[in-house]
């Protein structure tokens, strides 16, 4: 039999090399059953693996069995939860499985989610619901293909196990997956420190996050001061990818914050149907704190949390400059991302701006479906769209009234910026439309046909001829 090639990456122990005052070693759970139900081929050239030198069962020994001679490490963290301090956190059901280099120099995470109880469990199985798996997957896919900066699912394995989930009637299928992404540290980790009044152990934790994930700073004298002002850019970047996508994270706790400006942990997360500012995920969110609306709020709110354990080592005007730039690096990018997905440049211009806000304006007050928009107006769009208004969504019909003006004159505005550009751009705006607006959204009626096929007679074609339509 061939070594397994997962077991035989070049592990760094880079966390482990900060010592325990970090993180817990832990042990795997075992399960009674190994199924691979996803693993994803794309990701494996990015350290290095071609897909098919690596078989499904490499992947349900090292992701499923957890062999492997590398200690397996629950991150400590603490948090703010729904605005409230919360200092009973750290990993409950995943522990870090290792660290590798991929071929672009970065160093990359892979975590578990479901792989048994930690010292931070609280009471909890450590479990992770098959349904559960499966949604991250769905999400994680969607928002890389609408090129969000998220954690992706390296592996998605049920285990066999029964699970009761809260005022579930009968119990679920199990699983454990794995996540991919540069690094598990969160804004919870400096806050733990903070708490404990380890001013020594946030500059070993802050220097290891700069020379690890900012090393273009590493050199600079004022390099705490530019970390935390790339963070704040990050982030606000990172929010304006959510709000342009039609995506509501739900459940936007400093623990799911990573320092890195990543996205990640996706629990009751949905795509919104239409354009609703307080439409709100998480059954749980009774006041809608983490609505899609607010979510630009909230994290510059988890940003200035941040500066307590920072200003520990970082003067309170270099972070409160650094957070002071967060608006207007959110407007620019939800200009620019909003602009792509209309099929323009993002220059300075007052008809794209007219044309940026007649759209959000049409989609709110219409309530017609955001991602259909967009995805039709990448389909039926055509250079003749520049000859005769009437060419524009001809096939799209607007009862008479507010909403009929409102619709012609965002055609008008549509149309008259067409004719301003020369004809040779028209091809040019066909492909930034292709590019920025994916045919398929998981929005939650159809994740839950995938479901009730998986849960009802363990037909997997759903989920996979969705996945298929995510990532084209």
């Amino acid at each position: 039999m061939s070594a397994n090639p997962l077991l035989l990456l070049d592990y760094e122990p880079s966390i482990e090399r900060l010592g325990d005052d970090y993180y817990d070693q832990v042990a795997a759970a075992e399960f009674p059953a190994h199924i691979l139900r996803f693993r994803n081929d794309d990701l494996l050239p990015t350290l290095g693996l071609d897909p098919q030198a690596v078989s499904d069962a490499d992947f349900v020994e090292a992701f499923g069995k957890f062999q492997g001679a590398r200690p397996l490490l629950a991150l400590r963290y603490h948090g703010y939860q729904f605005g409230e301090y919360n200092a009973f956190l750290g990993d409950g059901r995943g522990f870090l499985y290792g660290q590798v280099r991929g071929t672009d120099g970065k160093l990359y995470d892979l975590g578990t989610k479901g792989s048994g109880t930690t010292p931070y469990s609280r009471g909890g199985d450590g479990r992770l619901t098959l349904k559960g798996g499966v949604r991250e997957v769905l999400a994680a896919e969607a928002l890389h293909r609408a090129g969000v900066t998220t954690s992706r699912c390296w592996s998605l394995i049920e285990t066999g196990e029964s699970l009761w989930r809260g005022d579930e009637p009968s119990p679920t299928r199990s699983s454990v997956m794995v996540r991919f992404q540069q690094s598990h540290i969160r804004f919870g980790t400096f806050e733990r420190l903070h708490r404990l009044d380890r001013k020594d152990l946030i500059a070993i934790l802050l220097d290891h996050v700069i020379e690890v994930y900012y090393p273009h700073l590493w050199e600079q004298s004022d390099r705490y001061a530019l970390f935390y002002a790339e963070l704040v850019q990050r982030v606000a970047t990172l929010t304006a990818q959510w709000m342009s996508t039609g995506f509501c994270h739900a459940v936007l706790n400093t623990d799911n914050m990573a320092i890195t400006g990543e996205s990640f942990d996706y629990g009751p997360f949905a795509f919104i149907p239409t354009l609703d500012p307080s439409f709100t995920a998480a059954y749980f969110d009774y006041g809608g704190r983490y609505s899609y609306g607010r979510q630009p709020a909230i994290c510059r709110w988890n940003l200035e949390m941040l500066q307590r354990p920072l200003e520990r080592v970082i003067a309170s005007t270099d972070l409160d400059a650094g957070l002071e730039t967060f608006n207007q690096h959110y407007e620019q990018a939800y200009r620019q991302r909003m602009l792509q997905k209309l099929g323009f440049e993002a220059v300075e211009s007052p008809e794209l701006d007219e044309l940026l806000n007649l759209t959000l304006q049409l989609l709110k007050e219409t309530q017609v479906g955001y991602h259909s928009f967009f995805a039709e107006l990448a389909q039926q769009f055509s250079s003749h769209w520049r000859e005769d208004i009437s060419h524009i969504f001809p096939q799209v019909s607007v009862s008479p009234g507010d909403f009929a003006t409102l619709w012609d004159h965002w055609k008008r505005c549509y149309f008259n910026l067409l004719l301003s550009l020369p004809e040779a751009e028209m091809g040019a705006i066909a492909t930034r439309l292709r590019d920025h607006n994916p045919t398929a959204t998981p929005l939650r009626p159809e994740i839950e046909t995938v479901w009730d096929a998986i849960a009802e007679n363990d037909d997997w074609q759903p989920f996979n001829s969705l996945l298929q339509r995510l990532r084209a």
